[in-house]
């Protein structure tokens, strides 16, 4: 069982079930539902607002073209969320099999980091821009498991890792902030 806690809308269970026997209007009350938190997953995933906005219309195109195989084993926003990270990690894949620069591009995401403005100890730290300079496994196995609360196992699963890798992406992740956000931050 996750440990992902997913707020389930009030008669998601039947928009589901109506969405599968082919109405439309279900599957947009799903979409409705959901749209925002697979946006939210694909951007933290990417850096990239309008790789996010294509991902996430791609997973629901996905989703829907996929819907018959959805058993209802886990709730249907876990289940976007699997097919979102497919759609991140294929997109992935296909920029760097063209030899694309990607947003997998640590050595960017560090040039990134080291270009941007000194953090005045007065003003809060921006936690969205300093996980987004995260090297892309350890953004990830962050976004699963530290901020959507998916398991270990479950983030493993999702990222097609072992859930050693997982543990160990998300220590490097944890390590890596704590240095960026220098010693001040953490008084």
């Amino acid at each position: 069982m996750s440990q992902a806690v997913e707020q389930q809308e009030p008669g998601e269970a039947d928009w589901t079930a109506q969405a599968r026997a082919g109405d439309t209007a279900a599957f947009e009350r799903l979409y409705r539902a959901h749209a925002g938190r697979v946006y939210g997953l694909c951007l933290r995933m990417t850096r990239d607002s309008q790789v996010a906005e294509d991902l996430t219309q791609e997973t629901f195109v996905n989703a829907w073209r996929n819907l018959a195989t959805f058993e209802g084993r886990s709730g249907f926003g876990t289940w976007l969320h699997r097919i979102a990270v497919n759609a991140v990690l294929g997109r992935r894949r296909s920029a760097q099999g063209r030899g694309e620069v990607s947003m997998t591009d640590e050595e960017g995401a560090e040039r990134e980091f080291a270009s941007a403005e000194p953090t005045d100890p007065s003003t809060p730290l921006d936690l969205e821009r300093l996980i987004a300079t995260l090297p892309a496994g350890a953004r990830d196995v962050l976004v699963l498991y530290g901020v959507y609360g998916y398991s270990h196992e479950e983030a493993a699963g999702m990222l097609g890792v072992a859930v050693g890798t997982c543990k160990a992406q998300l220590h490097r992740a944890r390590r890596l902030l704590r240095e960026r956000m220098g010693p001040e931050a953490l008084n």
